[in-house]
C-alpha cells in the first residue's frame, strides 16, 4: 500500500489526477487558451507515445493540452471535463479530439439543428438519429439520456433527446474532431491511430502556406447550375485573392471536363503542392459520387445510356426477386421500346462491363486508402461521407491511411444542397484553424475527421485565433473591419454582432451588405441581419433579387418561402423576369410558388409577366404559372380539409401533418394551431401538429403560433403535449433559423 502511494505521489507531481480512474494530464506550457484529448484507457496504454508526442506538437503551436483518459462507459462524463476545462477564466478550453472508442451522442429530436434531415424517427435509431459531437462542444444543449445501443458493433452509440427547455440552435461554446479510423476485418483501430499520430507529427514541424487549392464540383449537384458555379468561383476570387496571381493556384474541376472525372480528381489530390481540396457533390458512407451518365445529344451515347438503365432495372429485379417479365413490359409501355433493348439484359459480358463502367463514374474507398493524398485539408460537402459512427466510411481514409492528409471535414448524414458553401473558408489563409472554421459552419452533422488544431501557415495565425476566442475588443474587430480581406471583414462583422446592441450593429451591416464588393462579406451581412430581423433586413432581403451574387438571390428565396407574407410575393413572380437562367434560383422559385397568396400571386403575374411587354413569350410563362397557382392553391385546401377530417385514419391525418416539415403551407397555420389545441385528439396528432409547428420559425404566423403554445402550456393539456408546446415555442422566439 506504501509503494502505493509513493506511485500516487509520483504521478500527481506529472500533473496525472485520479489513477484508479480517470487519468488528467494538464498541460506543460502557458497559454491564453487550451486544447483537450480525449482517449480511452486501452488505446491511450497502447499510444502513449504517440498521443504524448501529438500533445507537444500541438503546445509547441502556443496551445496547452491536456490529455484525459478513462474507461468511458458513456458521453456525460466526457461533457462534463470538457465544460469544466471551458469554464477555466485563465487558459479556457478552445477545443478537444476524441480519439478511440470514444462514446457516439446519437441525437434525437433535434433534426431542425441539421441542415436537410427529415426522417421518420419511428424506423430503427441507429438509422434514425444524427451521430454529433455537437452533444460535446455546444453546452447550452440540454438532452435527456434514452439509452445506450447493445447491438453487436454499436455498443459506443448512446441515444439522446434534445429536451424542450434547451436552446433550439447551435451556438457552439469549443470546436471538437475526432481521430476515429475506419477499420475493415482484421485491421487494428490502434495501429491505425498510431501511424497517423506519427505523421501528423512529421507532417506539422513543416510549414504549409495555403496557396494551392482544387475546387471540384460533382453530378446533380445544385440542380448543375452553370451559374451557381460561376458565382462561388467569383467568391472564392474575393476570398482567396492571391490564388489567383501568379505564384498562386486554383483548379476548378467539374464532372462535364470528362466522361469519368475521379481519375482527374486523384491526379489533382495526388500532385505534392495541392494544399486544399473543397469537393462538393452526391455521396454516400462508401462513395464520393463524380459523374453520372454521359450528357449527350448524339444518339450513340443516349442509346447506350438507355441501355444500361434497363440493365440495371432488370437485373435489380431479379436480384429482388420480382417479375422480370412484367418489368420489361412496362418499360416497353412507358418508354416505347422494342424488345431488342432487352436481348443483354442479363448477359454476363454486359454486366460485367455495367459494373466496370459504374465504378469508374465515381470515388470508391479503394481509390483513397494508402494512395498518397497530398491535400492536407479536404472538405466533403456531401451526404453521409463522414459516418464516423460506423466501422467503414469513405471521408476517414483521407486522414486515417498511407496519405498526406492530415484533416478532413465532412457529413455524418445527408446535407442540404443549398448551403453557402464557402462560408469563411477564406479564414483558413489567414491561418484560422480548422477547428475554429468548423464553429462557423457547423450543423449538427459536420464533423473533423483528423488533427482539428491544424492551421495553415500565416504571420497572423496565433493573433487571429486567440482573438476569435478571446478578444471581445470593440475597437479591435472594427480595426480588423477596415482590412482590404473579405473573411477577415465577414468575421468582424460576426464578432461586432455579438458584442453590439441591434441599434449599433444593424445599420453598420446593412452598409456593409449595400457598398461591399465581396461576395463573402455582403452574404455575411446578410445572414447576420436575418438572426436580427428589423426593418434594416427587411430593406435588404427586397433588394437580395438583384444581387450579383447568385447565392444571395437563393438565399433570399428561401427566407422569402419561410416568411411566406404577402409583402413578398411581387418579389417571388420578379425572380422568373430576372433570373429564369439561374437553374437553382429557378428551381426554388417554383419551389416558393406554393406557399404564396394564390390571388396576389395571379395579379403580380398578370402584372410583371403576362402584360409586361419585355417578357418575350410572357403569355405562355403566366399561363404556366396561374396552372402552377391553382395546383398548389388546391393542395393546400386539400391538406387543410385533411387535417380536419376525423374519417381519416389516424396514420394518414399524421402523414398530413408530418408534410408540413418540408412543404410549409403558411395558410393552414391556424388549423395545425387547432388540432394541437384540440383536446379530443390523440397526444400523438398534438404532439406532431406541434412539432410541424416548429419548422415555420421565420413565418408571418409567428405570434399566433407563439400565443398558441402559451395557450397549450397553461392548460390542462397531458404533459408530453406541454413539453412539446415549449419546444415550439422555444424555437420559434429563439430565433432557431441560425442554424436549421
Amino acid at each position: 500500500m506504501k509503494n502505493m502511494k509513493n506511485i500516487v505521489a509520483a504521478l500527481l507531481l506529472l500533473g496525472v489526477t485520479n489513477t484508479y480512474a480517470q487519468q488528467i494530464e494538464k498541460p506543460t506550457i502557458k497559454s491564453k487558451t487550451t486544447f483537450a484529448i480525449i482517449v480511452d484507457r486501452a488505446t491511450y496504454s497502447s499510444a502513449k507515445a504517440e498521443i504524448d508526442a501529438y500533445k507537444e506538437v500541438v503546445q509547441k503551436d502556443g496551445l496547452g493540452t491536456y490529455i484525459v483518459s478513462d474507461e468511458w462507459t458513456s458521453p456525460e462524463k466526457i461533457r462534463e471535463i470538457l465544460h469544466k476545462l471551458y469554464l477555466d477564466k485563465k487558459a479556457p478550453l478552445e477545443g478537444a479530439v476524441f480519439v478511440g472508442n470514444i462514446p457516439v451522442p446519437m441525437l434525437r429530436d433535434a433534426q431542425f439543428m441539421t441542415s436537410a434531415l427529415k426522417i421518420n424517427q419511428k424506423i430503427r435509431w441507429d438509422k434514425s438519429s444524427v451521430p454529433s459531437d455537437r452533444y460535446y462542444d455546444d453546452f447550452d444543449l440540454q438532452f435527456d439520456y434514452l439509452k445506450q445501443d447493445t447491438a453487436k458493433g454499436r455498443e459506443l452509440y448512446h441515444y439522446y433527446s434534445l429536451r424542450p427547455e434547451s436552446p433550439q440552435f447551435l451556438e457552439m461554446d469549443i470546436y471538437s474532431g475526432r481521430i476515429k479510423p475506419p477499420v475493415r476485418d482484421g485491421e487494428d483501430m490502434t495501429q491505425k491511430i498510431k501511424d497517423y499520430l506519427t505523421k501528423v507529427v512529421s507532417l506539422r514541424k513543416q510549414s504549409y502556406p495555403l496557396d494551392d487549392m482544387i475546387v471540384s464540383v460533382g453530378h446533380g449537384y445544385n440542380s448543375n447550375s452553370v451559374n451557381s458555379i460561376l458565382g462561388e468561383s467569383a467568391a472564392l476570387k474575393s476570398q482567396f485573392p492571391y490564388l489567383f496571381k501568379p505564384g498562386g493556384s486554383i483548379k476548378f474541376l467539374n464532372y462535364r471536363n470528362a466522361e469519368f472525372m475521379k481519375y482527374n480528381l486523384l491526379t489533382e489530390l495526388k500532385r505534392p503542392s495541392v494544399d486544399f481540396a473543397y469537393m462538393t457533390g452526391h455521396g454516400t458512407s462508401t462513395l464520393q459520387m463524380i459523374n453520372g451518365y454521359p450528357v449527350s445529344s448524339a444518339p450513340q451515347p443516349s442509346m447506350a445510356n438507355v441501355a444500361r438503365y434497363l440493365r440495371s432495372k432488370m437485373l435489380a429485379a431479379k436480384e429482388s426477386n420480382r417479375d422480370t417479365f412484367k418489368v420489361k413490359e412496362d418499360f416497353k409501355k412507358s418508354l416505347g421500346l422494342s424488345d431488342k433493348w432487352f436481348e443483354d439484359a442479363f448477359d454476363a459480358n454486359a454486366i460485367k462491363a455495367d459494373s466496370i463502367y459504374n465504378i469508374n463514374l465515381d470515388v470508391q474507398i479503394d481509390d483513397l486508402k494508402d494512395a498518397n493524398i497530398q491535400a492536407k485539408l479536404v472538405y466533403l460537402n456531401s451526404c453521409l461521407t463522414g459516418s464516423f459512427h460506423l466501422d467503414d466510411y469513405i471521408a476517414g481514409y483521407y486522414p486515417f491511411s498511407k496519405n498526406q492528409n492530415i484533416v478532413a471535414i465532412a457529413n455524418s448524414v445527408g446535407v442540404l444542397q443549398d448551403l453557402w458553401p464557402s462560408e469563411l473558408m477564406g479564414l483558413l489563409g489567414n491561418g484560422y484553424r480548422v477547428g475554429n472554421w468548423l464553429k462557423h459552419i457547423a450543423y449538427l452533422e459536420t464533423h473533423i475527421l483528423g488533427d482539428p488544431t491544424f492551421h495553415f501557415a500565416s504571420a497572423r495565425a496565433q493573433e487571429l485565433n486567440d482573438a476569435t476566442a478571446l478578444n471581445q475588443s470593440v475597437g479591435y474587430w472594427k480595426k480588423v473591419l477596415k482590412e482590404n480581406d473579405a473573411d477577415l471583414q465577414s468575421l468582424a462583422l460576426e464578432k461586432l454582432a455579438g458584442i453590439l446592441s441591434v441599434k449599433e450593429v444593424s445599420p453598420l451591416l446593412k452598409e456593409y451588405y449595400f457598398n461591399s464588393p465581396f461576395e463573402s462579406t455582403r452574404m455575411q451581412a446578410f445572414q447576420l441581419l436575418a438572426y436580427i430581423e428589423n426593418d434594416d433586413y427587411i430593406e435588404v432581403l427586397h433588394a437580395a433579387k438583384n444581387d450579383p451574387y447568385e447565392y444571395i438571390r437563393r438565399r433570399a428565396i428561401y427566407d422569402l418561402t419561410d416568411f411566406g407574407s404577402d409583402e413578398f410575393t411581387k418579389d417571388l413572380i420578379q425572380f422568373y423576369v430576372d433570373d429564369p437562367h439561374s437553374e437553382r434560383v429557378a428551381y426554388r422559385v417554383r419551389w416558393a410558388l406554393q406557399f404564396m397568396n394564390p390571388v396576389l400571386a395571379k395579379k403580380e403575374i398578370n402584372t410583371l409577366i403576362r402584360n409586361n411587354p419585355a417578357v418575350v413569350g410572357g403569355a405562355v410563362l403566366a399561363e404556366k404559372l396561374d396552372k402552377d397557382v391553382d395546383y398548389a392553391a388546391k393542395k393546400a385546401n386539400d391538406l387543410a380539409k385533411a387535417l380536419n377530417d376525423t374519417s381519416l385514419s389516424e396514420k394518414e391525418r399524421l402523414g398530413e401533418i408530418n408534410s408540413l416539415r418540408l412543404y410549409r403551407h403558411h395558410a393552414v397555420v391556424p388549423d395545425v394551431i387547432a388540432l394541437a389545441k384540440n383536446k379530443d385528439n390523440s397526444e400523438t396528432i398534438r404532439i406532431k401538429a406541434l412539432e410541424a409547428l416548429g419548422w415555420f420559425t421565420l413565418s408571418y404566423q409567428r405570434n399566433n403560433i407563439i400565443a398558441g403554445c402559451d395557450d397549450i402550456i397553461s392548460s390542462e393539456a397531458p404533459k408530453a403535449v406541454k413539453a412539446e408546446a415549449l419546444k415550439t415555442k422555444n424555437r420559434i422566439k429563439g430565433n432557431a433559423h441560425k442554424k436549421s
